[in-house]
């Protein structure tokens, strides 16, 4: 298990280094200048040379890219163009908003997806496995935007059970802010839940036609146990690939969501500051997400490890 997990770390450790590459060299090439952007475009030139030196514009690509990453190695990933404070600051407030709303709408959309697909592989070819399937073939091509407005009108314009829209930080006490975000989570989950449904499913199916399951049945043992403990076990691995893709896509790609609902989280700080060309703070975010999302797979793998004893053992 030790050698397992460290080929994991090993490889994650490799992809970060090589995504900050990429991403330090693609937004270098993002045409616009900061320091004009910054000062106006009737900004003198003086001016602008010393703005451009004290943000560290000047400096060779490779200078650049070096204090960079090694700034966000010991957690130092620069300060702000626009806002004027330390980008790891910002990062950790918007991320106080976006971490949460992820983690709840995978726990929705797993609470969900599970009994469905459970349900529907339990029934295949039965009207309930017809309903079912073509529920979530809806929730798959309905997009999250949609659903938003939709849930918006519903239950905060005409019922007014939640707020709209905002969100009046964890200060105010957690049921405030949980209110807060259930509509976006809401929002996120049921697609996801859609999707994770029909994985569900199909791999309950290929396990439910098992010899040992067959075995399970012929001996008596009762359906709960044979559906829930036997076969679930044995069908979780392709579940939790979607899972930990779901969760990487809950956390960076809620940047509709969170402009819906006006929510100060990271998809917003990402697109203000790409509109103000604040380089360092997309780059800081990108980053974080990149790590969140190499995080997630090497604990997917070790979920793996955990549900199939046989993946330790191999080279």
């Amino acid at each position: 298990m030790t050698a397992y997990l460290a080929k994991r770390l090993l490889i994650g450790l490799a992809t970060l280094v090589v995504a900050s590459m990429v991403v330090f060299a693609v937004l270098e090439v993002v045409p616009g200048d900061p320091a004009l952007i910054m000062l106006g475009m009737n900004a003198e030139p003086e001016a602008l040379a010393t703005l451009r030196e004290q943000m560290g514009l000047n400096q060779p690509l490779l200078m650049r890219y070096l204090d960079w990453a090694s700034g966000m190695i010991v957690g130092d990933f620069g300060r702000s163009y626009t806002y004027s404070s330390p980008v790891i600051e910002l990062i950790g407030e918007r991320a106080a908003v976006s971490l949460p709303l992820a983690l709840l709408s995978l726990v929705l959309s797993t609470a969900i997806a599970l009994p469905v697909g459970i349900f529907a592989a339990s029934r295949r070819g039965r009207p309930a496995d017809t309903i079912s399937m073509g529920v979530a073939q809806v929730g798959v091509a309905i997009p999250n935007f949609w659903f938003a407005l939709l849930l918006i009108y519903l239950f905060a314009v005409w019922l007014r059970l939640v707020p709209a829209g905002g969100f009046p930080g964890w200060n105010a006490g957690l049921w405030p802010g949980v209110k807060a975000l259930i509509l976006p989570a809401i929002a996120l989950a049921l697609p996801q839940a859609a999707i994770l449904a029909r994985v569900t499913r199909s791999a309950m199916l290929e396990v439910l036609g098992e010899d040992y399951i067959r075995t399970a049945r012929a001996k008596g043992m009762p359906r709960r146990v044979v559906l829930w403990h036997h076969a679930l076990r044995n069908a979780l691995i392709p579940v939790l690939t979607i899972l930990g893709l779901q969760f990487a896509f809950l956390l960076a790609g809620t940047i509709i969501i969170e402009n819906v609902f006006y929510l100060p989280g990271l998809g917003r700080l990402v697109f203000q500051a790409i509109t103000q060309r604040d380089l360092i703070v997309v780059e800081g975010v990108v980053m974080l997400l990149v790590a969140s999302v190499v995080l997630v797979n090497i604990l997917v793998d070790i979920g793996y490890a955990i549900v199939d004893p046989r993946l330790r053992t191999r080279r």
